[in-house]
């Protein structure tokens, strides 16, 4: 188990700030301790500048002080601290021969 209590196939989430719409369909956001612009696919009418809004992702990787998380809109490397967690991964057991 890691450190924190984050591991791989883990379901995390990161609370991003809108920064303002791009496109109709995309938003431009502000992701903690990412230091790189981001957009995400949005189609609501109704997101307003400074909004919060969660992104779902799965843990890719991770070390001491770094998360890589993955998904639908994802594909970023932030702090640990900038994660929760939202579902532990548990593996498949292994059966046993009888």
């Amino acid at each position: 188990m890691a450190k924190g209590g984050i591991k791989v196939g883990d379901e995390v989430a990161i609370t991003a700030t809108v920064r303002k719409r791009v496109t109709e369909d995309r938003v431009s956001v502000l992701i903690p301790s990412y230091s790189q612009p981001h957009s995400i696919v949005d189609r609501t009418s109704h997101i307003s500048s400074g909004q919060k809004i969660e992104l779902v992702g799965e843990v890719l990787r991770f070390d001491d002080h770094t998360v890589t998380v993955g998904g639908r809109d994802l594909g970023i490397t932030v702090n640990r601290s900038a994660v929760r967690l939202v579902t532990s991964h548990v593996t498949a057991k292994r059966k046993t021969s009888t």
